[in-house]
């Protein structure tokens, strides 16, 4: 299934990458606050295609470009006993606060917050946590 969005258009590159934050107030009466309301919240996405489409926008200056984007796998790390390759999972946020571990973005991985779905596509191997938790890295949808 296409997934199809608008993206300003100095952001409009093929590749661009981007986490769907939600609607703003500022778009309530836009005509195609439709095609863009439809993402998942706090999911991360990237753009694949470009198409000619343009529409004028309140947000981005120089408007907006329909594109065609797709859901970004998410590397994350995750408790061992719960990474089974083709689990549906729901994620809990790591209460970890050391900013100076190599594996922050692992445990709070962008893109993921409490309570979000995701389906474990993969397990790449054990993560080495300096509190001794058991966690393995991980690819989800």
């Amino acid at each position: 299934m296409v997934l199809v969005t608008v993206v300003g258009k100095l952001q409009c590159k093929e590749g661009f990458e981007f986490v769907f934050g939600g609607p703003l107030a500022e778009c309530r009466d836009c005509k195609v606050r439709n095609v863009c309301f439809h993402l998942e919240e706090n999911r991360r996405y990237r753009v694949k295609r470009i198409r000619e489409v343009q529409h004028k926008c309140r947000i981005h200056e120089e408007g907006v470009r329909v594109v065609e984007v797709e859901k970004v796998p998410l590397r994350a790390a995750v408790p061992a006993k719960a990474a089974l390759e083709g689990a549906m999972l729901t994620f809990e946020e790591n209460l970890c606060r050391n900013l100076g571990c190599p594996h922050y973005r692992l445990c709070r991985p962008l893109g993921a917050s409490g309570g979000m779905r995701f389906k474990l596509v993969s397990v790449e191997g054990d993560t080495d946590c300096v509190r001794g938790i058991p966690l393995k890295t991980v690819s989800l949808e």
